[in-house]
């Protein structure tokens, strides 16, 4: 009788382990984790399992990025233009919040990917991207890849006082590959802890498609670009055309885990509004940024009082 028992002990045994082996492993990347996120600048890592162990450091793995092959160039930011580079002040903290909003995204479901656009021109994508990246990029020492999708206009290089060739053009077009388009700060050791948080970031910059920005928009090869980027980067911000005018967004937006569409306070009109979401329907919308609000602080609020009296 006790070999009997033994023997079904052994045989229940063995098909349990059949079922682990046979059960999908969901990588650490991508567990829903919860986790509490501050403020503050520089927090201590949540329990997010981003793979915040990469460094830019290092020969690429089969099929990966070589990440020492990335060229460094003179940045020259435009500070005026990127006020998440500054300490302090009622702009930096709107950039807090946002970034606070994507990390609350993050925690209901997986998202690295983000992309943003708007439904027309001078709505302020752009800004909002590069300002997002910036404001990653300073949280928790996060790296931040920062991608200027849009390859008719592209601008982003402009704010970070770079070149804008070689770029995503270049690369969807066969002509470049993925460590010769991006570019890294030749010196972010600045006393500015802002300046400071460019050490985390690399930017690819748009390249010139020009008519064949639609073409190249929806290549297969932007795909790739970002899955082989997630594994050496906690966050992918691309900024794209906006979706009504041309369909290079919608295009790139197959591609990203979720899409941040850009409105301008008291310019864009809600049926606008409206198209460019419904332009989006099949992308994952994760909310509208309300660009250009200009609301005084209130007496009372946090900067309305002196912070050097206690």
């Amino acid at each position: 009788m006790s070999r009997i028992y033994e023997a079904l002990q052994k045989a229940e045994s063995e098909r349990k382990l059949d079922r682990t082996e046979n059960e999908p492993r969901v990588p650490a990347e991508r567990l829903d984790t919860r986790s509490a996120v501050a403020a503050a600048e520089y927090e201590t890592p949540s329990s997010f399992a981003a793979p915040h162990t990469t460094e830019f450091s290092g020969e690429a793995t089969s099929g990966g990025l070589n990440l020492e092959a990335i060229p460094r160039y003179a940045w020259n930011p435009s500070i005026s233009r990127l006020p998440s580079l500054l300490d302090r002040g009622p702009a930096i903290e709107q950039f807090r919040s946002l970034r606070s909003r994507v990390y609350e995204l993050r925690d209901i479901r997986p998202i690295k990917s983000i992309l943003v656009s708007s439904g027309l021109p001078q709505e302020g994508k752009s800004f909002i991207s590069a300002n997002l990246a910036m404001s990653l990029a300073r949280h928790k020492n996060s790296k931040v890849l920062l991608i200027d999708g849009d390859m008719r206009r592209y601008t982003l290089h402009e704010l970070l006082g770079t070149e804008s060739h070689p770029g995503l053009a270049d690369y969807l077009a066969g002509k470049a590959s993925m460590e010769e388009i991006m570019q890294r700060p030749q010196d972010a050791g600045n006393s500015n802890s802002g300046l400071q948080a460019l050490a985390n970031l690399t930017f690819i910059p748009g390249g010139n498609g020009g008519d064949k920005a639609a073409d190249l928009s929806g290549n297969a090869r932007f795909g790739e670009l970002l899955r082989t980027a997630a594994s050496y980067f906690d966050w992918i911000i691309v900024d794209s055309s906006p979706v009504l005018p041309v369909s290079d967004g919608v295009n790139l937006a197959r591609s990203c885990d979720g899409v941040l569409l850009v409105a301008r306070s008291g310019v864009t009109k809600y049926t606008v509004a409206q198209r460019a979401a419904a332009e989006m329907r099949a992308a994952n919308i994760l909310g509208f940024v309300l660009n250009a609000v200009e609301e005084s602080p209130q007496v009372g609020s946090y900067y309305g009082y002196n912070a050097n009296k206690e």
